[in-house]
């Protein structure tokens, strides 16, 4: 294969890869924009491996590519983490599984179907965000943010919320851990709250914990 082409398929699958990346970069998610590129780099240049560098050779080019698919299922599960009772990462993982399938499509100079799919990718990450955040989350819950600051610090206070969180029905979308100078943590969440349950009354079981020092809603 000419260099050029060589050169324009690498490009393309950076591209490609890297926007998609840019939405999981400024949302701050494990995996961002360079992680991104490098995935979809990486998949094309196994792609070319396969396709080109075994050309004349014994050995079975499609091998190469299915062990690309399952090794971006582990590098997936790594991005992939539980909080209390939800889970987050997997739009990420999935992110990180087709941007290996645009390397592998523009490394076979499969433009076509490669940009389609970065497409429709981008419009899922965006656009269909915007229509959960406006249209179905009103209708499902309500979405809020909860400051709680806890008597001492470690891993029993959060599974104690947790616990809570989860036998109420509450979806936990974000959470960040603020180390505190009193030997004490401060938790910021985003939750989903269910239809039935009100901010006063999800306040009210929070400050009623035994290792919470004080609930704020944001």
């Amino acid at each position: 294969m000419p260099i050029l082409d060589v050169l324009i398929r690498i490009i393309v699958a950076a591209v490609l890869g890297g926007a998609i990346g840019i939405e999981r970069e400024i949302r701050e998610h494990t995996a961002g924009f360079r992680t991104h590129i490098l995935v979809a780099v990486g998949a094309a240049a196994f792609t070319l491996a396969s396709s080109y560098g075994l050309d004349g050779t014994d050995f079975d080019p499609n091998r190469i590519s299915a062990q690309v698919v399952t090794g971006i299922g582990f590098l997936g599960a790594g991005a992939i983490i539980r909080y209390g009772a939800t889970v987050r990462g997997l739009t990420t993982a999935a992110s990180l599984w087709t941007v290996a399938a645009l390397g592998l499509l523009t490394a076979q100079g499969f433009f076509s179907a490669a940009l389609i799919t970065t497409a429709v990718v981008i419009v899922s990450l965006y656009l269909l965000r915007l229509i959960e955040d406006r249209l179905i989350y009103p209708r499902v819950g309500r979405l809020i943010g909860v400051q709680v600051v806890f008597r001492r610090a470690g891993y029993t206070p959060m599974a104690q919320l947790f616990a809570v969180l989860q036998a109420a029905h509450v979806v936990v979308k974000e959470v960040t851990v603020e180390p505190g100078e009193d030997d004490s943590d401060t938790v910021h969440l985003f939750l989903k709250l269910p239809r039935t349950l009100g901010t006063a009354k999800l306040t009210a079981m929070m400050t009623e914990l035994s290792e919470v020092r004080s609930v704020s809603v944001d």
